[in-house]
């Protein structure tokens, strides 16, 4: 009997382990040791989405100055009277503050709204029963932690909609809504990142199997580390405060772009605030366009700076030596400056000599070659003189886009044979219809970036990296284009023959000698320009390098309607130069920086 029921119970265990493992190759369940599998009607489809969070924007220290973060706004009454006394005493401001905070305020546009910092928002709404009719409103924007840089720095579309909308009401609106952009525009598909979703397909222990739609890769938004220096910047913008013009200073050794000023300055975060409408619109309608990003977009005679290039293009070609003297003939150019005859190159830079450099261009130009074969045909040689200095002039980067990390930027001119024939004929000029170009004058046309640039140059004997503002995305370094090396057709040679003029020019007699560093140690080698404008006083530039000797700072400064270039952009830029190189300023020209704000150092005695 007990036999009997052993026997039952054997055929009732085999038969459920038959039916489990029928089971278990029907559901297809992994079993340890076996690579088995559910069936594609019983997995279990899902869905992982990730957002990027918008990256960072740091300068050269890794100080934060853009970033992506909660904004807190307070919305005020349309009607009814509010105690502005009792809120500014809880809110802890001086008294009419709330009346000078809310003053921009446009009545005729609701609602009306004033930014808050977390504290004051805090606070409020700890308040909120005691306010009825006031509302506190939480929302994320790009938040900028400087008030400099803005042409930098400049926005997303996606957070300027209401600059936008103001701009497409008003005459100039287009004009700044394609060129205004900055970093936030030219790096932000790098800076939001990309929306990625995952489509796994999962059994009953949570193991993925294959995917059920398409997926999309999740990058995160990467941080713009920047080669600014928000100390210097800081500070040059408080040089140009009552300006206009630009300053761009940059690293020769890298191309990195340390200082850029576009004067007049305003704050970056006008652009993206909700609460600032007024001072956009101010902003817009301003005639001194303080928007303009001017030493990308505006491009203006150089004026005597660009007698380095010329004369840098000249010993190349052989139309003079560094130790070719000419007379200062005034009768072939005017010369401003009282000086001895320039004996060779160095003096004619020291002393920026127009008709020294009248007759190095004309020997360029004019150059004819010996020949006893048969009479030149001069027209045409003409023409093959100036197609050669252009395009010697063109390899500094000039007459070209220099491919900054900007969204918009000029080009330049640098005027050809085929230009000059086309408005006066193939023989209808000659080197007297075109001699402006000489001294920088005439149809050339520079930016700012391109005077810059130019001396980084000079600086590195011969070649250039493009100027940026970006040295690294991420971790990953600056982008590919920014580390190759660019050749002039100049050789190195014939830019070390420039320095001795260049460095002569800031001492005594020369025409930047009140921008000479030799006191706290700093060789300064640079050139002064006085730019030529029949609509008011002529605008003052000044572009050089410091030390002269394995050069650590280029500056190029522009300052319209300054007059002289001697008496305010080189000392300008001077004082550029001592502070990054220093980290202070002289004691003795600490005056001069009040001075430069609104006038030149020749309205005070010097």
């Amino acid at each position: 009997m007990l036999s009997a029921n052993r026997k039952k119970l054997a055929a009732l265990f085999v038969f459920l382990l038959a039916g489990l493992v029928l089971v278990l190759w029907w559901r297809r369940v992994p079993v340890p040791g076996v690579g088995v599998m559910l069936p594609h009607d019983t997995y279990t489809p899902r869905r992982e989405a990730f957002w990027p969070h918008r990256g960072r924007i740091l300068d050269r220290n890794d100080s934060v100055l853009a970033y992506t973060g909660a904004r807190y706004l307070l919305v005020l009454p349309s009607w009814g009277r509010l105690d502005s006394a009792r809120l500014n005493r809880l809110l802890g401001w001086p008294d009419s503050a709330f009346e000078y905070r809310s003053r921009d305020l446009r009545r005729r546009e609701l609602p009306l709204q004033l930014d808050l910092t977390v504290a004051e928002y805090d606070l409020l709404r700890r308040h909120q029963r005691e306010w009825p009719t006031l509302k506190l409103r939480e929302y994320t924007a790009r938040n900028y932690t400087t008030h400099v840089a803005a042409p930098v720095l400049g926005y997303a579309y996606a957070n300027a909609q209401p600059f936008l909308y103001q701009a497409q009401r008003l005459a100039r609106g287009r004009f700044y809504r394609l060129r205004n952009g900055g970093l936030e525009t030219y790096y932000n598909g790098l800076l939001k990142g990309s929306f990625g979703a995952y489509h796994p397909l999962v059994d009953v222990l949570n193991h993925s199997h294959g995917t059920w739609a398409t997926d999309t890769t999740y990058h995160p938004g990467q941080d713009l580390h920047l080669s600014l220096d928000t100390e210097l910047q800081a500070y040059a913008e408080r040089i140009m405060r009552e300006r206009k013009g630009y300053i761009v200073a940059l690293d020769p050794a890298t191309g990195e772009i340390l200082c850029y000023v576009s004067a007049p300055t305003y704050d970056p975060a006008t652009i993206t605030a909700l609460s600032r409408g007024r001072e956009r619109s101010a902003l817009l309608l301003a005639e001194d366009m303080p928007l303009l990003n001017r030493a990308a977009l505006q491009a203006s005679p150089p004026g005597s700076v660009f007698k380095l290039v010329n004369a840098a293009v000249a010993l190349q070609l052989g139309g003079i030596t560094a130790e070719t003297g000419f007379r200062c003939d005034q009768s072939l150019i005017n010369c401003v400056h009282e000086h001895p005859n320039a004996r060779n190159l160095t003096q004619a830079l020291k002393y920026s000599c127009n008709p020294y450099f009248y007759q190095v261009m004309r020997n360029v130009v004019n150059n004819v070659p010996d020949t006893l074969v048969q009479p030149v045909d001069t027209c045409a040689q003409r023409h093959l003189n100036l197609a050669a200095w252009t395009r010697h002039v063109r390899s500094f980067g000039l007459d070209t886009l220099l491919g900054v990390d900007l969204p918009q930027e000029r080009p330049g001119f640098i005027p050809t044979p085929a230009y000059y024939d086309k408005r006066r004929g193939r023989c209808g000029w000659t080197y007297g219809s075109i001699y402006s170009l000489s001294i920088g004058q005439g149809e050339i046309n520079l930016t700012g970036l391109q005077m810059a640039n130019v001396q980084a140059i000079i600086a590195n004997r011969g070649y250039y990296y493009i100027p940026h503002f970006v040295r690294s995305v991420g971790s990953s370094g600056p982008l590919p284009r920014f580390r190759q090396l660019h050749r002039t057709l100049v050789d190195s040679v014939h830019f070390a023959e420039l320095i001795p003029g260049m460095v002569a020019a800031l001492r005594r007699g020369g025409t930047a000698e009140l921008a000479n560093l030799d006191d706290v140690g700093i060789a300064v080698a640079g050139k002064t320009g006085t730019v030529q404008n029949d609509e008011g006083d002529d605008h003052a530039t000044f572009a050089g390098f410091a030390p002269a000797e394995k050069p650590k700072i280029v500056v190029a400064v522009y300052i319209e309607n300054a007059g002289f270039g001697g008496l305010s952009a080189a000392p300008c830029a001077a004082l550029i130069m001592e502070k990054y190189l220093r980290g202070k300023i002289a004691k003795k020209r600490k005056r001069w920086e009040n001075w430069l704000r609104c006038g030149d150092l020749a309205g005070q005695g010097h």
